[in-house]
């Protein structure tokens, strides 16, 4: 498996191409923004490999370039149901607010639920619902990674103060991730990556 980190848009969110080196199937995660190198990503992976876009939550910053995406690759959108409103919603998914225009985003292909299982070529994938950030915020696990979204950070964690926010939840759902066995990459979206032992240790928050 390979995975690449590419930062998108003016609040540097992390998307991320992941592809199964044994099939060279791809998924992309949380296409915040499609700009030329993000495409040229994509079309050096090859633009009909990609199986899945896959959103972590709603927010603009991590969607905004979802219909770019499905149009050049012809991927499926999927997202956790409870986010599926946001999505088309310029306040809950903080376009308005951030940018001054409300944007709205397509209606995914897929709504996912907790522990849902899929696979990208010969790997398998698990949805965590990891409510907090968002009510809908999941995280996608495989073998030894965990894209997490803005759930878990580097010494951090995702803010509460947004719709349907939630530090209640947020504690609840880092528990939850921490409790998962052995050790694993946590590719976040935004700032550098970190293991999940790491952050059992040190952050704050968990």
């Amino acid at each position: 498996m390979s995975v690449k980190r590419i930062s998108v848009g003016e609040l540097g969110t992390n998307c991320y191409i992941y592809c199964d080196e044994a099939t060279g199937r791809c998924a992309i995660v949380d296409p915040g923004e499609m700009d030329d190198y993000l495409q040229s990503n994509i079309e050096t992976f090859g633009c009909d490999k990609f199986d899945y876009i896959l959103l972590t939550h709603c927010h603009f910053d991590h969607v905004g370039g979802v219909s770019a995406v499905k149009e050049l690759t012809g991927a499926k959108i999927a997202i956790l149901a409870p986010d599926v409103p946001g999505l088309r919603d310029m306040y809950v998914n903080l376009s308005a607010p951030f940018t001054g225009r409300g944007e709205v985003y397509p209606k995914p292909d897929i709504e996912l639920t907790d522990g849902e299982k899929f696979t990208v070529g010969q790997t398998e994938f698990t949805v965590m619902h990891t409510p907090g950030h968002t009510v809908g915020s999941c995280c996608f696990i495989t073998d030894g990674i965990i894209f997490s979204g803005d759930t878990l950070f580097r010494m951090s964690a995702g803010r509460t103060d947004f719709p349907g926010g939630s530090m209640t939840q947020l504690r609840g759902s880092l528990k939850r991730l921490m409790k998962l066995d052995g050790n694993y990459t946590v590719y976040p979206g935004h700032d550098a990556p970190t293991t999940l032992a790491s952050e059992r240790e040190y952050n704050p928050y968990c």
